[in-house]
């Protein structure tokens, strides 16, 4: 039973979340630099906090809170806590990368404002309260990217901000638009007050609050910002903007795109053609890398390519929903293992200078193999599980051809991956003790441990994720 009215307290994760983040940014101005480690400590104990706030939640009935406009579901719950989850991860590696820096205490104010943004948009049920989340999630981007002082970290966050700005512009004209012809703002009103209007302007707006999300999900084609910011941005940064914007954009696209029935406006197409751009162009854009942050970095835009497929049978399959959810906390723990590799090891920026590491950190060396053949979707890591899942999604959703192209990219990413971790078995040239930053190493070896894992205990997991987001 879905109850209406104000109930703040719905929105406590979210509520948690952006407090905890303006208690870091205020505390962290009072305490010395040798023990900004606090405001990290307030950080993850108010996203554990959210954790089990939103897993309380899920075994409560569905809600919407502030009268329709925040859906209060499972899907909101597996958000939430896969983005917390996301948030501890890049806390932990920050013990290496960021410790008792200048900007410490701010950075991790970002990353809560930016995860509040997120929270806010895996739930939103109103155009309104979609841009106000967009704006929330995107704005501390900019300052993340650019808190690194050099040239190459300056360059990435202006190119970010040009192109979060020009799609968010984008974003807010859709927006402008479907309420235009429909005059009304909530999901559930505006398949019903946009039946008679003209395709060519429900095409319009839909188109852009779609190229709008792309921005925030790392997608074709608003996808240039992803691999210069993650190659120039530290680690905490490269991180998080990999890997937690993703959760947010991408579940609120299926919410929109589950309203729109395919008569208006041809969107499972336009989605269809999305996924297919961001996972080719990405596979083929990473073949020539050698910077593994780069790497990884035009890998996550493959991979929103394979996290789109099942958005575009939003509706028309039951597999839809229940794989992008488990694709994105498969996701978010093995692209976090894979960058906690490179943070363990921040001088490595080169492919051939893994060479050895089998022989001299065989664990996390492991770890690596892990979370790479995971993006891959080998099994049985979550990824595997999840691409599985998508495929059969699209083909039951009348895609068959998608099912293919998610086939033949995975295995053309295989070669890719498999440059990385060639090295990483060969005799190094000369004695090599690979100095570690413990924190990263060991994040990186629990989160590619339980990337297996889930992929291993999918079955019951499986069983506790919704078929369709509430209305």
């Amino acid at each position: 039973m879905v109850n209406t009215g104000m109930r703040p307290l719905l929105m406590l994760p979210e509520i948690l979340t952006f407090g905890s983040g303006l208690l870091v940014l205020i505390g962290g101005s009072f305490l010395p630099r040798q023990r900004q480690w606090w405001a990290r400590i307030v950080a993850a104990a108010a996203l554990i906090g959210v954790v089990v706030v939103a897993a309380v939640r899920i075994a409560a009935p569905d809600q919407t809170a502030f009268d329709g406009a925040f859906a209060v579901d499972t899907t909101t719950g597996v958000a939430r806590i896969t983005a917390a989850i996301g948030v501890l991860v890049v806390l932990a590696i920050a013990g290496d990368d960021i410790r008792a820096t200048a900007r410490e205490s701010e950075t991790y104010a970002l990353l809560l404002f930016s995860t509040a943004g997120v929270m806010v948009l895996a739930g939103t049920d109103d155009l309104l309260v979609l841009a106000t989340g967009y704006l929330l999630a995107s704005i501390p981007l900019y300052g993340l990217i650019g808190l690194l002082r050099s040239g190459v970290a300056a360059e990435a966050a202006l190119k970010t901000y040009l192109i979060g700005a020009l799609f968010g512009i984008i974003l807010l004209l859709g927006v402008t638009v479907l309420y235009g012809i429909s005059g009304a703002t909530r999901y559930n009103e505006l398949a019903a007050q946009m039946r008679g209007a003209p395709a060519a302007v429900v095409a319009t707006g839909v188109v852009a609050v779609a190229a709008g999300l792309m921005f925030e999900a790392g997608a074709v084609p608003a996808h240039f910002w992803v691999p210069d910011a993650a190659q120039a941005a530290n680690s905490v940064a490269a991180v998080f903007l990999t890997t937690v914007p993703k959760i947010g954009a991408l579940i609120a696209l299926y919410r929109v795109a589950a309203v729109l029935p395919p008569s208006l406006v041809p969107w499972p197409v336009l989605i269809a053609i999305f996924a297919v751009a961001s996972m080719t162009l990405g596979n083929l854009a990473a073949y020539g890398q050698e910077d593994p942050r780069r790497l990884l970095g035009w890998s996550t835009v493959s991979q929103v390519g394979y996290l789109l497929v099942p958005i575009t049978v939003a509706g028309r399959s039951e597999l839809a929903l229940p794989s992008l959810l488990f694709y994105l906390v498969g996701y978010t723990l093995t692209n976090g293992a894979a960058f906690a590799v490179s943070t363990a090891l921040p001088d490595r920026r080169a492919l051939v200078a893994y060479r050895g590491l089998a022989r001299a950190r065989p664990w996390l060396a492991g770890a690596l193999v892990v979370a790479l053949l995971g993006l891959v979707g080998t099994p049985p890591t979550s990824v595997f599980v999840a691409k599985l899942t998508t495929a059969m999604a699209v083909w039951d959703g009348g895609f068959p051809w998608l099912a293919v192209v998610v086939f033949v990219n995975s295995l053309l990413s295989l070669f890719y991956y498999l440059r990385w971790i060639a090295p990483v078995f060969q005799k190094p040239d000369q004695s090599d003790d690979f100095t570690l930053g413990g924190w990263s190493a060991r994040t990186a070896i629990v989160a590619a441990a339980w990337s297996l894992g889930l992929g291993i205990a999918a079955g019951p997991l499986w069983d506790v994720l919704p078929t369709a987001p509430l209305r």
